[in-house]
This record gives structure tokens, sequence and C-alpha cells, in this order.
């Protein structure tokens, strides 16, 4: 089982590869798995990226998120000229239902509201409007509309997760209620739990998903000895 410290030093190293990240902004601690991130970025885009690159990491439990931002006095827009500009780029996006979507602005945070019938659309309206210039934050309040049963549901995210190459699907429990879905049990690393809640999000009529899964060494999963 790898220590905090060793963690720490292999979080510190990621945000250094990520290209998109200048981590010398960026401080990292971490406590018993848990990873934060503090300091300034540039823009919302490289906090995500910051946030990725430390989830990327074997041995990383979650992520508490401290980073703030700074906008250069170039990137600034108001309120209405970002809203503008999030409403184009969500109407030129093939993925996007744009007419179910509406955008409000406040202090540079985009907030979306509206339904869709599908969780690939909600992330798709979210990736529009991230990178925008003057962004300082996006509030992802889309609701999907449920389309199939919860038998239906459980079904197919089960058969996804034994096509995917990257998930152990027998050690990770499926639970639906109505449209919300409950994954519990355990993997290897925090991008294989990310890997089996994206599977769960791409079935279709999810409109929620829990992701309970514990990260957890590969030695304590299938008893193999650990490297």
């Amino acid at each position: 089982m790898k220590t905090d410290a060793i963690i720490q030093n292999n979080v510190i190293s990621e945000l250094k590869w990520e290209p998109s990240v200048d981590a010398s902004k960026i401080g990292v601690s971490v406590r018993d798995g848990v990873v934060t991130l503090s300091g300034y970025v540039d823009t919302f885009i490289e906090k995500l990226a910051a946030e990725r690159a430390a989830r990327r990491v074997s041995g990383v439990e979650a992520i508490a998120e401290e980073i703030k931002i700074n906008l250069p006095q170039t990137y600034e827009r108001d309120d209405a000229d970002i809203a503008e500009a999030a409403k184009n780029s969500l109407e030129w996006n093939v993925q996007v239902p744009h007419d179910q979507i509406q955008v409000q602005v406040e202090n540079g945070r985009v907030i979306l509201t509206g339904e869709v019938e599908k969780a690939y659309q909600k992330e798709a309206a979210h990736n529009a409007v991230c990178c925008l210039m003057g962004v300082k934050g996006v509030t992802n309040q889309i609701s999907i509309s449920p389309s199939i049963g919860p038998v239906g549901i459980k079904t197919k995210i089960k058969n996804a997760m034994k096509r995917h190459s990257a998930i152990d699907a027998r050690d990770i429990i499926v639970e639906t209620t109505g449209s919300k879905v409950t994954l519990s049990g355990s993997v290897h690393s925090w991008i294989d739990k990310q890997e089996a809640g994206s599977a769960a999000w791409a079935a279709p009529g999810v409109t929620d998903v829990e992701n309970n899964i514990v990260v957890l060494p590969a030695s304590e999963i299938h008893g193999v000895p650990a490297d």
C-alpha cells in the first residue's frame, strides 16, 4: 500500500507532466489517500486539468479541491458576454440539444439548467462552456429524463462493464432504484472507479449515479501478491 508521502510525490510529478497545468502554482497535500489541491490558476479549464491529473495517480482515493481562479485581466469578460458565448457554443455543439438548455451567468460562473434524455448530452453541455474565456466555474443543473425502467438500466450497465477492458465487473455491485444507480464493491485504482461510474452514466435513462466503490490495492481484492 502506498504511503501518503509517495502519493504526494506522484501527484506533484503528474501535475508537472501535464502540459496544460502550471504545477508551480499548485500545492499538494495528502492524508489517508485524500489529496488536497490548493493554489491559483489562470483559467477554469486549467483547474479541471489539475483535478484530472491528480485522479490519474494510483493510490488516490478522493480529491479535495481548493484551487482558486485568478483570471488575467486580458481574460476578463462580463457576464453578458460569457452568456452570449455560452449560448453560441451550445448551439454549435452537435451533441447538445441546445433548445432544451438554459444558460445563466453570475460573476463568471455559468449555470446550466434544462432537461436532456442522456447523460452524455449533459456532459457535452458542460464541456461546451467550461473552456470559454472569462468562465470561473460551471454549475450543471441539467436533469435527465428517464426513458427505460430500472431492471433494463441495471442489465445494460452490467453488460457494459463486462465488455469494458479496464473494469473488473466481478468486484462491482450494481443496484438501481428507479433511474438512480448505486455502485459498490472494489477496484484497484481511482481511474477504474471513474470508468465504472462513466459506464453507469452511459446507460439510457440514468439520472443519478452514487459511486460507493472502494479503491483497494490489487493484493487486497484478488489476493495477488503486491509488487
